[in-house]
């Protein structure tokens, strides 16, 4: 038996709890890991709290990520002992999840820990700071420089956004964060972003052109704040969208994209293979400031990270939620 957070629904009605589990009823799959961290995304908040239809199945362990220790392995690409990360793949909405002690996957969804990484700075990184490594490196194989003026980021006091922030000015991008939290100001300038804009600034219906602003632009949030983005990207720019916290329609026109040539590109880090995978974790070791990682981390216990999904959602928790699950570092 192992302790962990269970997804279960009876009719329509959906709920969380904390469960004694059964290593039998793990999912197939070649390793099976001691799971040391695990984090709150926005996706599991969604899962636990059943606002969106994110769990396929019943009953579901949540969490789209984890980090641990192999304790059993058949397969050759991984031993016993080995320090592993996993993110995306359906974990936590197709098949259990990293919120409980032990987890059983399969080899291939798995990315060994880069060398200069804790298991917790991995989850402090986890799933938010993954796909923001997506997104700066989807900008730069766009051709997107320094040079070539701001970069807007949304949402920026989130999960992604925080990561994104900070890989981007460390990069010696000039970051233009947007916020809804006025007191997050200075938060945001230590993760080193220029200058702070309202979010309220980018949550009403605007003209499909408006003036020629930023030169690319991070967008977490969708909706009608990434159709304002949009209108408001450079000639030429690129506008990377990743998230959907202000909903999943795009109230736009061509017009940004056939009167200023912007380009849209969308990032996915479920499926992302693992070649990709691997090559992002080791930029994200080798560039991400350490001490800054560790300004964007709240810990809340397992037990208690139901509550936190709540608030997630009313996005009253900035940063990185991280969960210690083992106790294991």
């Amino acid at each position: 038996m192992f302790e962990g957070i269970l997804i279960e629904k009876s009719g329509d009605r959906q709920t969380a709890r904390w469960a004694l589990l059964n290593e039998s009823e793990l999912p197939k799959g070649e390793v099976l890991v001691d799971v040391a961290w695990t984090t709150l995304n926005y996706k599991d908040a969604l899962a636990m709290t059943g606002r969106s239809p994110v769990v396929r199945q019943f009953p579901m362990v949540p969490g789209i990520d984890f980090s641990g220790i192999v304790s059993r392995s058949d397969s050759a690409s991984f031993k016993k002992g080995d320090r592993v990360v996993m993110t995306g793949w359906g974990m936590g909405e197709r098949f259990w999840g990293g919120m409980a002690r032990l987890a059983r996957v399969p080899a291939e969804c798995l990315v060994a820990l880069p060398d200069g990484l804790d298991l917790k700075q991995a989850m402090a990184i986890g799933t938010a700071g993954f796909t923001a490594m997506l997104c700066v490196m989807a900008l730069e194989e766009r051709g997107v420089r320094p040079g070539d003026g701001e970069i807007l980021v949304s949402g920026a006091a989130g999960g992604v956004g925080s990561v994104a922030t900070a890989l981007l000015a460390g990069r010696g991008y000039k970051v233009v964060a947007v916020t809804g939290r006025a007191e997050e100001e200075d938060y945001l300038k230590g993760l080193g972003a220029s200058r702070i804009v309202k979010r309220s600034d980018f949550s009403e219906p605007g003209r499909p052109l408006q003036k020629e602003q930023w030169a690319a632009a991070v967008d977490v949030v969708g909706g009608v704040a990434l159709a304002n983005v949009l209108a408001g990207i450079q000639y030429g720019g690129t506008v990377v969208a990743c998230g959907l916290a202000g909903g999943m329609d795009l109230p736009t026109t061509v017009a940004p994209f056939i009167l200023r040539s912007v380009s849209l590109i969308g990032v996915d880090s479920v499926m992302c293979d693992r070649v990709k995978r691997t090559l992002a974790w080791r930029q994200l070791a080798r560039e991400l400031d350490l001490k800054l990682l560790e300004s964007m981390i709240n810990e809340v216990s397992l037990k208690s990270v139901i509550g936190s999904a709540a608030e997630m959602l009313e996005g009253k928790i900035r940063g990185r939620t991280v969960v210690p699950v083992s106790g294991s570092v």
